[in-house]
């Protein structure tokens, strides 16, 4: 496998950031299906290869991985901030499908994520479930106005540079929200996981329910864990059997 750092401007966040790319060895990259991997809050794109087996689990299936970095934005186009998840949904797949030669087409995209990760991985395929055949979200931050309701003095003044001073989150980044107002029948194939000792574990739980009552293709696996690293590897490599085994 070949690995990269990449450092480019991104038009989207207006400056220079990073992503970690892992090419395979053989075949043309136009076929290779491709990896979109998320990154949780306190990451950075070098987390996903500095923690887990994910190079090795990538070879196995000849896919390429691209980690962008996100800085602690939640994939959000902030009211105080850059415009992060149009640069995650729309610039970075552009830019990489230029100089990578990667497909736009759905069968070869997948976008996975962990907590933070996880949350953006599904508001991307929930908003444009045409771009991704799979996504796979790992120990999510699902109920995202949960989250901004319990956050204590120093987070509550990140959440509001990113929704604005009231915090208010508004309908296009809460996931149950965007859940209801799906289409079942266009979206990728969903695959979640949460450690059953996990603080994020009952609002996963809840959004599962909900993608599997408004019909989507939802796989929903949970067992004995917390928020870890030793989880998100398990999970990773689980996600890519099921998707590209």
């Amino acid at each position: 496998m070949a690995y990269l750092r990449c450092d480019f401007h991104a038009e989207k966040i207006g400056v220079q950031t990073s992503m970690i790319v892992i090419l395979p060895d053989a075949g043309a990259l136009s076929e290779a299906p491709v990896i979109w991997l998320l990154h949780g809050l306190t990451d950075n794109c070098t987390g996903w290869t500095r923690y887990t087996s994910i190079e090795r689990y990538a070879r196995k299936y000849g896919a390429a991985v691209v980690m962008p970095e996100v800085q602690r934005s939640f994939y959000t186009d902030m009211v105080l901030g850059q415009q992060y998840f149009q640069f995650v949904l729309e610039e970075l797949p552009g830019f990489c499908r230029r100089v990578f030669g990667f497909s736009a087409a759905r069968e070869k995209n997948y976008i996975m994520g962990l907590s933070m990760g996880g949350y953006g991985a599904l508001k991307c395929a929930l908003t444009a479930p045409e771009n991704y055949a799979g996504c796979a979200a790992f120990s999510s931050v699902a109920d995202i106005t949960a989250r901004v309701r319990k956050a204590q003095l120093q987070k509550q003044a990140e959440f509001q540079a990113i929704f604005g001073y009231d915090m208010k989150i508004p309908p296009e980044a809460d996931l149950f929200v965007l859940t209801e107002r799906s289409d079942p029948k266009k979206l990728p194939a969903i695959y979640m996981t949460c450690g059953e000792q996990d603080d994020l574990y009952s609002g996963n739980a809840r959004l599962a329910k909900a993608l599997a009552e408004k019909g989507a293709d939802l796989t929903f696996e949970h067992w004995e864990g917390v928020h870890s690293w030793d989880f998100w590897d398990r999970s990773a490599a689980l996600a890519m059997e099921r998707f590209l085994g």
